[in-house]
């Protein structure tokens, strides 16, 4: 059974993997997915914590986790709902091209 460490460790090259994603993708949809995997990766860092705490009262980690992925579907619909009417404007889903939210 694996430790905490190497949960920890997994959550944080998926953490890593999305703020590269973030910052390297210029396509809108590949951005919300990095954010995604990094919403994923604070999920599982609050559940391993919750398990080196090692009670079984101990329901916050799992209760947090529920709550990011909440977020993280709620997150996902604006986002593509924001992305869909963009992409009816402008014809493209670069990033690049978006300049319509900026003052």
């Amino acid at each position: 059974m694996p430790g905490v460490r190497a949960y920890t460790i997994v959550a944080a090259l998926l953490l890593g993997i999305g703020i590269y994603g973030v910052l390297v993708r210029r396509h809108a949809i590949a951005v919300l997915i990095a954010i995604e995997i990094m919403l994923n990766a604070a999920a599982l860092n609050f559940v391993s914590v919750a398990r080196l705490q090692g009670t079984p009262q101990s329901v916050a980690g799992p209760a947090f986790a529920i709550f990011i992925i909440t977020v993280a579907a709620a997150e996902a619909i604006v986002g593509l709902a924001l992305v869909l009417s963009l992409h009816r404007s402008l014809k493209t889903s670069s990033l690049d091209r978006y300049n319509l939210l900026k003052w």
